[in-house]
Parts: structure tokens; sequence; C-alpha cells
């Protein structure tokens, strides 16, 4: 399987090994596969199978053997074996699934060590980039932007990893409590936080342009985590098929997913998994008061805002207004036509956004990959949680409560069962719990004394250059 990227028309071929230790092409864009693996339902059926008798792990090699051919197949199984473990979820199925209510179902992902869905992805990350390293006799030196949960799922799952070190640029006072405690209280000496002056978006912003310097990145040997990075999202996807296995029980049955989302790489791996033949129906983006996304698929216009127009809110992981991944979607939408793509999200996105209102492909965004769309307000979240606890019994947190707002819009517009796709555990937002229920919400004992431990970051103002000298100090 060979790969390219979003902005290279001459489609130059890269390898799994080659794009996993860099994140974004040389070109500034996205890698995808050349082309979407298939499956059809022998496949769908084996692979119910497997999760049922061996479990998650053995299900993720199969899937990513489809996608990484240049990994032997044993070690890929090992690599997914050693990833996906209990107790480090805390789950024997990791991904469960449950019922809130009629038709809705939620998928569970934060079960990892930091309780957020991101750790599905970086638990294997973490695995991927040591073999590769140890097969290489290389090092590396991790660059990323967090908004919240990214940040601690890749420090917890590159902690201690020799060969690797982590940079991670979060917006300083952005972060709720206790995902500040949880990454800036790692004292790990390979693990460095940076708390930025500016939002999530500066954060990216900096992270693609060291990552544009080709000399700097080359003799620094920076890598990504954030989504941009491809090993990533193809983690992402094989959570869409085992949800999907878990709710049904025939290859013909769909279901529809609810996905909070500010930068498109959660519901990204949806689109893929359904543009491999997954059974699924509708993929419903869910957004907050930034509400970039849902208007693009309401109108489609994609409308990026600056740092002072992005708002911060209750959901604080998705205030994002720059979607990164959505390069990657829009790359199909038409056609996998790179040099369109390279205008739009090069000069376009920089004087602001663009519009496929008058395009003919804007209408399949719907009706060919399935997307719905809707946004939700502080009150509609705490609404959500309010009647999730009081009516249901579940407690959910408040990017999760802006999935099942949405969803509950949507409802009759949807013909299948919907699964609303957990972000994290709600102890990561007690203000907001606080307020919705009148209680705070219950600390699980895994993380009973991380409220108390010392603080290691360095604040730093939002200047390219500053961060490089820093990186560059620390290597």
């Amino acid at each position: 399987m060979d790969y390219i990227s979003t902005r290279d028309s001459s489609q130059t071929p890269a390898s799994f090994s080659d794009i996993l230790l860099g994140g974004l092409a040389p070109d500034g864009g996205l890698y995808l596969p050349v082309e979407y693996p298939q499956v059809d339902k022998e496949t769908l059926a084996s692979w119910r199978k497997l999760l049922d008798t061996d479990g998650y792990a053995a299900l993720a090699a199969e899937v990513l053997k489809l996608f990484i051919t240049d990994i032997p197949a044993a070690d890929l199984e090992a690599i997914c074996a050693r990833a996906y473990t209990y107790p480090k979820f805390s789950h024997e199925q990791i991904v469960p699934v449950t019922e809130l209510e009629p038709g809705m179902y939620i998928g569970h992902l934060s079960m990892g060590p930091t309780a957020a869905f991101k750790d599905m992805a970086m638990q294997l990350l973490g695995e991927l980039f040591e073999y590769e390293l140890a097969r290489r006799g290389e090092s590396l030196n991790i660059l990323g932007a967090t908004s919240g949960d990214t940040g601690s799922a890749a420090e917890y799952a590159m902690r201690g990893r020799p060969g690797i070190s982590v940079f991670m640029l979060t917006p300083a006072g952005r972060m709720t409590p206790f995902q500040q405690a949880q990454m800036f209280g790692l004292q790990d000496e390979n693990i460095h936080n940076i708390a930025l002056d500016g939002v999530f978006d500066d954060c990216q912003d900096v992270v693609k342009a060291v990552s544009a310097d080709l000399e700097f990145k080359r003799s620094h040997s920076i890598g990504a985590v954030n989504s941009i990075n491809w090993a990533r999202l193809v983690a992402q996807v094989v959570y869409y098929i085992s949800c999907w296995i878990r709710t049904t029980t025939h290859p013909d049955q769909r279901v529809s997913f609810a996905v909070p989302t500010g930068n498109f790489g959660d519901i990204c791996a949806g689109h893929i998994a359904k543009s491999m033949g997954v059974p699924i129906d509708r993929l419903i983006v869910a957004t907050n008061e930034n509400d970039v996304l849902d208007e693009f698929f309401r109108t489609g216009a994609y409308r990026v805002r600056s740092s002072a127009e992005t708002l911060e809110t209750s959901s604080p992981s998705m205030d994002i207004s720059r979607a990164s991944n959505f390069e990657r979607f829009i790359f199909d939408l038409l056609g996998r036509d790179a040099t369109r793509t390279s205008e739009l999200f090069g000069e376009r996105v920089k004087a602001g956004g663009f519009s496929l209102v008058d395009d003919p492909a804007f209408p399949a965004a719907a009706t060919t990959h399935g997307f719905l769309s809707g946004r939700s307000t502080h009150a509609d979240r705490v609404e959500t949680i309010r009647d999730c606890y009081k009516r249901l019994g579940v407690l959910v947190d408040p990017h999760t409560a802006d999935g099942i707002h949405v969803a509950r819009e949507l409802r009759d517009k949807v013909e299948t069962p919907i699964i609303c796709l957990e972000t994290a555990l709600p102890v990561k937002f007690s203000e907001t719990i606080i307020e919705a229920t009148g209680s705070e919400p219950a600390l699980p004992e895994r993380f009973q004394d991380i409220m108390n431990a010392p603080r290691r970051v360095k604040a730093l103002p939002n200047d390219v250059d500053v961060v490089k000298e820093f990186i560059h100090s620390n290597v």
C-alpha cells in the first residue's frame, strides 16, 4: 500500500514507514492511501468472529494489515497486542458499546490511560514509533499541539520510550485543571510541555510552521502525533468497525455515528471506514459554538476564524476554527484533485476560506458520503448532561453531550441506530458537570493523586522562532 499527498498532483508514492515518522508531506499536504482497501461481507463476517473470540487487538491487527504492508504481519500483531491490553485499558473489550436510549448507543472510547478517545490511536502510535525507530537505529522529536486530550494521550504513550522526546504546545489557560494536571504533572525527562500565549489554532499553526521548515525538521528529527499523522487516523478506523460489530447482528445491518469534532480527525476515520465498505449510513458532525464544520455541511462555505474569533467554550477540546483533517475529506470530495486541494487549503484558506456551494461536488458530501451536521451550545450540553444523568442514569462529558444533543436533533433524518462516540470521562470537566448535575463527578482510582503532582511546564510567546530555539536547546 502506497500513500500520496493531498497536494501532490504527480501522486509521488511513499511507504507507510516513511510517512509514519514525518507527519505532514513536504508540500504541506496530508497523506492518504492511493486507494482505500475494500471489504466484503465475508471479510466483515470474519472480523465479527475475530472480535468475539480474540478481542480488539486481533481485530486491529487485521484492519491494519490492509493499510500497512511494509511491516511484517507477525510484527503488526505483536504491536497491536501490546497497544490494546487490559488493564492498561480499563475494560476487557477495550471499546464497549452500551445503549443510551432506544435507537441510540454510546461507543466508550475513554477506557485508556488518560481517559480520552485519543488513547485509542496514541497507544498504537507509541508502539509503531518505537518499533520503526529501533528498526532504523534513529531517534525522533515529536512536536504536537493540543486543546486538551491529544497532549496527555501522546505523552502517556511516549513517556520513557527510548529515542523519543515530546514537545507539546498547549493554549495557555485554555485547558481544564484536570487536563493541565495530567500533562504538566509528568516528570519524565523526555516530555516537554509548552504553554503558548494563544489559542489552539495558534499552537497548531506553530506546529505547521516548524514542520514546513524542512531543514529544521530534518536536522532536529521532527515528527508529529497530531491527527495530521496518518497512523493515528488509521488506528481510529478500527473502533468504527468494532462499534458496528457490537451494535449489529448481520453484515447488511447499517449504523450511523454521531461524532463530536473540531479538527475533523475522529469523524474522518469514519469517512474512511465507510469508504472501505463498512455498513455505515450517516456520519453526523457535532460541533460546539465554534461551528466552522457545521457551517460547511449546511452551506458549502468553509470559513475559517481568527484566533480572536475562536470562542472559549465548556467543550474546550473542540475550540478549533481551522480543521486540519478536513483537507483529507475535501481531497476525496473533489475526486482527489490535488491541484484544487492545494489551492483551497493554501492561498484560499489563508485569505479566510472557500466555498463549494456552486460546485457539483458539494451535494455529494451528504448524498454519497453521508454527512449531516449540527451545533451545540453551552446551554444545550448542560441540559443534555443533566437529562442523561437524571433520567437515564448515565454521566457524560461535555463533548459527548454535544454529540448526543446533535444526534437527537437529527434523529428523524436518520433511519438507522446511532452510535454516539464518547470523547472522555466526565471527571476531566468537573466544572460543567457540577453545573449540570449539582455534584462533582467521581474520580477513578487511577487518578486519585493526579491533582497534587508538581507541575513541569514552560511558558512561551506565540513565536515560531522562540519555539524552535526551545526545541533546539532541549534535544
